[in-house]
């Protein structure tokens, strides 16, 4: 039996700079359960360091948490890194701390980059300037992502800043991406229209939280039997009935996102 959930496949946590203190593990969870969604991926900037805590804190709930990242290639485009093990993360997130720009994190100028566990304590600080480019191209990180049998995702490709079509003014038609993003600030509706030329790629929408506030504010409805990473591959390659559900970010809002659909 397949049914609709809601997904939020790109959210930051308090090791991200630019996010806010009360993006904590506990408090993620929390505010996801609240607002209804099945799944969401924890995506920090070229670290995932807060993944294990954010899992951990979901582990009694229903609440599935795939670890992933946010990676800056070298052409300072944002692409998003979805996993099904913590393991496999990790172990992109080592060949992204090898080819990262070098120097320390400003927290004066950039944010404090917070370690926390699943209680929201304090375990230290990352120091690396987890807002720099990677050495990256990205077709070497996409590959690098399916490697550890990942999923690829082109972040914000709306935005004029940190995206693939903000930073090349296209996507490469031979890219192997397994779905593009857009922001809050567009329906995926309105997305097929504004980008007709990517009509062949799957669209996905995400809050892209860096406050509390703002998780679930654009989820994507997929149809898929359960809140797993094996389901949301196959919903994002419309693969045995499982598809994204590109008309009804509204539903989710009105509370009727967990309906059931043979």
């Amino acid at each position: 039996m397949l049914r609709v959930m809601a997904v939020d496949l790109h959210v930051h946590t308090c090791l991200s700079p630019c996010a806010t203190l009360d993006m904590t593990p506990v408090k993620i969870v929390r505010k996801a359960l609240e607002t209804k969604l099945a799944m969401i991926a924890v995506t920090d900037h070229n670290s995932a360091e807060n993944v294990a805590a954010v899992m951990r804190a979901a582990r009694d709930t229903d609440l599935r948490v795939l670890p992933g990242m946010e990676v800056t290639t070298s052409e300072e485009a944002h692409i998003l890194a979805l996993f099904e093990e913590v393991a496999d993360a990790l172990s992109l997130q080592e060949l992204v701390y090898e080819q990262l720009q070098p120097g320390e994190n400003d927290e004066d100028l950039f944010g404090l980059q917070v370690v926390a566990n699943e209680f929201d304590e304090v375990e230290g600080m990352n120091q690396r300037l987890l807002l720099g480019a990677t050495t990256l191209s990205v077709e070497q990180l996409v590959e690098a992502i399916h490697t550890q049998g990942g999923l690829a995702i082109a972040a914000h490709i709306d935005r004029d800043a940190f995206s693939l079509v903000g930073q090349l003014g296209f996507i490469p038609p031979d890219l192997a991406l397994d779905a593009i993003e857009i922001s809050k600030r567009l329906t995926l509706p309105d997305a097929r229209a504004r980008f007709p030329e990517y009509q062949n790629r799957t669209f996905i929408s995400s809050s892209d939280a860096h406050d509390i506030g703002d998780l679930a504010q654009a989820p994507t409805l997929i149809r898929a039997a359960e809140p797993a990473f094996a389901e949301l591959r196959m919903a994002l390659a419309g693969l045995e009935g499982r598809k994204v559900l590109e008309d009804s970010r509204a539903n989710h809002r009105e509370g009727r996102g967990t309906a059931v659909d043979g």
